[in-house]
């Protein structure tokens, strides 16, 4: 996931967050707060789940945000 911020400084600076994830999607990705780069913790099991949904939130350092939904 990637945020940009035309701003400098400290309120260019970009973090992000899962905002909302089910038990099982939080369980298995992790996201990078610095990068917005989403990653595997444990292999995919279809069996498990055919399907995953994470909202991601990007912060400014002014507090501003926005979310995005990842499947």
């Amino acid at each position: 996931v990637t945020a940009t911020d035309a701003d400098e400084g400290l309120y260019g600076q970009v973090k992000y967050s899962m905002n909302k994830a089910t038990d099982m999607a939080s369980d298995i990705f992790h996201l990078d707060s610095e990068t917005g780069e989403i990653s595997l913790l444990r292999s995919l099991d279809n069996e498990e789940a055919d399907f995953y949904e994470l909202e991601v939130r990007a912060r400014d350092g002014g507090g501003l945000f926005d979310t995005t939904k990842v499947a």
